[in-house]
């Protein structure tokens, strides 16, 4: 871990930058003291499939299996 004093974020941001996307965390302090820390960004989540869900509920319930109504009734739900 990499650690700058404020003036030195100031005049270095991109070569602190350029060490963060390569997964380096840097520490910027102020008189000695942490005041923020620069992290990578996590990866971004895959993005969500909302056709798969949309199919999915168009095509209803299974075919086969108890409803939950009918487990209901025979109280095992």
């Amino acid at each position: 871990m990499k650690t700058a004093t404020v003036a030195a974020a100031e005049s270095r941001l991109s070569s602190l930058l350029a060490d963060v996307e390569v997964g380096e965390e840097v520490v910027i302090t102020r008189r000695g003291r942490p005041l923020a820390r620069l992290v990578p960004e996590p990866p971004a989540a895959a993005a969500f499939d909302w056709e798969a869900l949309r199919a999915w509920v168009e095509a209803g319930p299974p075919a086969s299996g108890a409803t939950v109504a009918e487990l209901r009734e025979q109280d095992l739900l």
